[in-house]
């Protein structure tokens, strides 16, 4: 049963309404920067409160979704899974960092501040190792793929970040000479990751107590993500806002900056969808499984990534800047890569 709502007028339109909030947020902090170093100013342990309740409300109806018993038939399909873990989490992170290098420490040398390098490459880092796992429902609707797998998909990737996002983005980087403050890292991945986890666990949970029918369930789980859905919606539109105020003036004044960061991360998002696609074209995964697995693939959980960034190197820093360029880098690109899944569906089988 296909338990996810259908495309919304937002969502149909998504590009649009980001773009629209990327110029308000830009034009705001520049016209009112006393209110948005207010607002930046609202913390505690370098985590923001402000952005802190936005992501909240975008994960949290995301998390009631997930459906973790999902999981217990996934070995009968492993195909689609095996590409995705593969690529979220033995290459992707990798390629990310050894681009942020080779741009960084190499390409662009005479074109940036060198003091600042290791900040952009650390932002690059943060984004490599946060597979998505909010947006990934409104790409695989877009492609038409199957919602239970993509459920799946996103069930064992939330299980494995909680255990494996603080260790390697450590790991990473320790590599790039970076100092770690841990208590700040374990922090965000709690506050972002484990917390509305266990919060979405605990609502699916009282939603279907007591309902023997599971279709029963998953309509009761159905209606209220819809009803929850305008707060996600709000947060993030509210937090591209808020996020683009604060770096509102750096863009402003450095748009040759803006753009060396996106060709990393340009390279990367294709890059990483063509190692995904390829793979499943190769293994003859069925269509309704392939755009989807190849996109999960390729998207970050970029709400993780600027907190992380934020709680560990502060609003200003070029680690949240590279961040809050993943997001203005990363809904033309998905949208593009849906729009090339959908022409090439004839590329592999028919669903099953």
């Amino acid at each position: 049963m296909n338990t996810k709502p259908g495309i919304s007028f937002f969502e149909r339109y998504l590009s649009l309404w980001v773009a629209l909030c990327i110029a308000s947020g830009i034009a705001l902090g520049s016209l009112l920067p006393d209110l948005f170093q207010a607002m930046a100013a609202i913390e505690y342990g370098s985590v923001n409160f402000l952005v802190a309740i936005l992501i909240w409300l975008m994960v949290y109806p995301m998390m009631v979704a997930v459906d973790f018993a999902s999981l217990r038939r996934v070995h009968e399909r492993p195909k689609g899974l095996l590409i995705t873990l593969v690529v979220n989490w033995l290459i992707k992170p990798f390629t990310m960092a050894a681009l942020g290098v080779l741009f960084f420490h190499t390409l662009y040398v005479g074109l940036i501040d060198p003091a600042n390098a290791n900040q952009y490459i650390a932002g690059l880092i943060l984004l490599g190792a946060a597979p998505c796992t909010a947006m990934v429902f409104v790409w695989a609707q877009l492609v038409r793929g199957d919602p239970n797998y993509t459920l799946a998909q996103v069930a064992l990737n939330d299980v494995i970040m909680v255990f494996a996002f603080a260790p390697l983005v450590a790991l990473l980087l320790g590599i790039t000479d970076i100092d770690v403050p841990w208590s700040t890292l374990l922090l965000s991945v709690g506050l972002y990751v484990v917390l509305p986890l266990l919060a979405g666990v605990i609502t699916r949970a009282r939603l279907t107590r007591g309902k023997t029918d599971p279709s029963t369930g998953d309509a009761a789980v159905a209606a209220f993500t819809a009803r929850v859905k305008p707060l996600s919606v709000l947060g993030l539109l509210a937090t591209v806002v808020l996020l683009f105020g604060f770096q509102g003036q750096v863009i402003l004044q450095q748009p040759l900056l803006i753009a060396l960061i996106a060709v990393p991360l340009l390279i990367q998002s294709y890059g990483m969808f063509a190692i995904a696609y390829a793979a499943a074209r190769l293994w003859k995964v069925p269509a309704n499984v392939a755009a989807p697995c190849a996109l999960i693939g390729t998207s970050n959980f970029f709400e993780l990534a600027v907190a992380v960034a934020i709680g560990l190197f502060g609003l200003n820093s070029g680690a949240a800047l590279v961040t809050v360029v993943g997001v203005l880098v990363e809904v033309p690109v998905m949208l593009s890569l849906v729009a090339f899944a959908n022409k090439t569906r004839h590329w592999f089988p028919a669903s099953r």
